[in-house]
């Protein structure tokens, strides 16, 4: 099927240079992404908040928690915030009161925490990143990444994309649709990537919170490589609900429409946690510790991370370790890091060549939603099923895509939802014309 035509506005064409630059550089790797004795794996979050915007606690604590708790790497990302300059907060109207203020100081100490006293009330100016980052990062250990939620809108649907690795922040760049403000901000990311030389990334946030953005709206963004499936906010609907697709399903219906119509890169999934609460752990708070990626990396610093994220050598999970995977052309094949007493399935998803394309529009009430279609079975059907620690699949030769989704038995700790079992998601092997 021939390349669908995109409409741009004038100011999403103004960017077009700096898309296709882009575009060209992330065009490598489709396929395999083989092990090396100079790779690792390193855990890391980049979806994450503090009272630099609407998070409950300082970003010391923030970081503490995470590097305590395992991760090689975190991204705090604020909405339309980087952690740079001056600013100030009430010690008692600010998300969490005195009590993020009481275990801040406890944790380090009284001279680390910079109060004053203003018209009666008590403030705490919030360190910047350069000021904290040397008591956390350390060498091939621990690693804190510039990022922001770039927090945009049209008109009352929200849309956010983070972006990772950036060296200034960038401001909401509008738009006359969903689609358009979308591309903008990813043109912007691309923008100072170019400008700067500095390996940076744009990837989309929720595309269920408010039901703002649909599988066709994000299928057509160019230079866009990354959406979050997973996100443990209990307000982003990772499940869908019968009138509208959950994120795996719009994963789906982006990998098929972007490969097979659109001749587009794959989006590769990733799983965050866009943590905002660290005091009170429980279903109903958007806590650290739901979701994460694991990166294959030469080394732990922003540019080879950046690098295997593009190439898609990382997985999403909830909980699932594994211990190998190899994307081939032909073969997708992974080893799991089991548990005692645990069981896994896998599943192996994907679309073939020849699936119907049809769709239609959902209706509530005879009125059509502005939601994702629905669309054949056709798409992000299950493959096959294997249990055990090493599935692997063997490309038939008609599949557009395989990716991996592993189950398993164990039930996951302070879950987004009761039920959730502990999860992770392979990226898609892509096999080549």
């Amino acid at each position: 099927m021939a390349p669908v035509a995109i409409a741009r506005s004038t100011h999403v064409k103004s960017h077009t240079s700096a898309v296709l630059l882009l575009v060209s550089l992330l065009c490598l790797g489709f396929g395999s992404a083989p092990s090396s004795a100079q790779s690792a794996w390193y855990r890391g979050n980049l979806h994450t908040h503090s009272l630099w915007s609407d998070g409950d606690d300082y970003p010391e604590m923030v970081v503490a928690w995470y590097k305590e708790h395992g991760y090689q790497f975190l991204a705090l990302s604020d909405h339309n915030r980087m952690l740079v300059g001056e600013r100030w907060i009430n010690t008692t109207s600010n998300v969490s009161g005195g009590v993020a203020l009481e275990k801040y100081v406890k944790k380090f100490g009284g001279d680390w925490v910079i109060q004053k006293e203003e018209n009666g009330q008590t403030k705490v100016r919030l360190r910047t990143l350069e000021e904290f980052r040397g008591r956390f990062e350390e060498r091939a250990k621990f690693l804190l990444i510039p990022g922001e939620e770039i927090s945009d809108q049209f008109k009352s649907r929200p849309i956010h994309l983070n972006a990772s690795n950036l060296r200034e922040l960038i401001r909401p760049q509008g738009g006359e649709s969903v689609l358009e403000v979308m591309q903008n901000d990813v043109n912007a990311v691309l923008a100072q990537r170019k400008k700067t030389g500095q390996a940076m990334i744009p990837h989309i946030n929720h595309p269920n919170f408010q039901w703002a953005l649909t599988a066709e709206d994000i299928m057509r963004v160019e230079g866009e490589r990354f959406l979050e499936i997973y996100n443990g906010h209990p307000v982003t609907k990772n499940y869908g609900n019968p009138q509208r697709a959950s994120m795996e399903r719009i994963w789906d219906i982006i990998l098929t429409r972007r490969l097979a119509e659109l001749k587009l890169e794959p989006m590769w999934g990733t799983a965050v946690d866009d943590s905002h609460s660290y005091h009170e752990f429980k279903h109903g708070k958007s806590n650290p510790g739901r979701g994460w990626i694991v990166v294959r990396a030469t080394e732990l610093a922003p540019e080879p991370i950046i690098a295997s994220l593009e190439k898609g050598d990382f997985y999403a999970s909830t909980g699932v370790r594994l211990k190998e995977i190899r994307r081939e052309t032909t073969r997708l094949s992974i080893e799991i890091d089991t548990e005692p007493g645990v069981t896994y399935k896998t599943q192996f998803i994907g679309t073939r060549k020849g699936y119907d394309p049809a769709s239609e529009p959902v209706l509530e009430n005879g009125k059509e939603l502005e939601t994702t279609r629905r669309y054949s079975k056709d798409i992000g059907m299950v493959l096959a099923e294997v249990d055990g620690a090493s599935p692997s699949y063997q490309l038939k030769g008609n599949e557009i895509y395989v990716r991996a989704k592993i189950i398993s038995s164990k039930p996951k700790e302070n879950p987004m939802e009761p039920g959730d079992v502990e999860c992770a998601w392979v990226q898609p092997v892509i096999p080549r014309p």
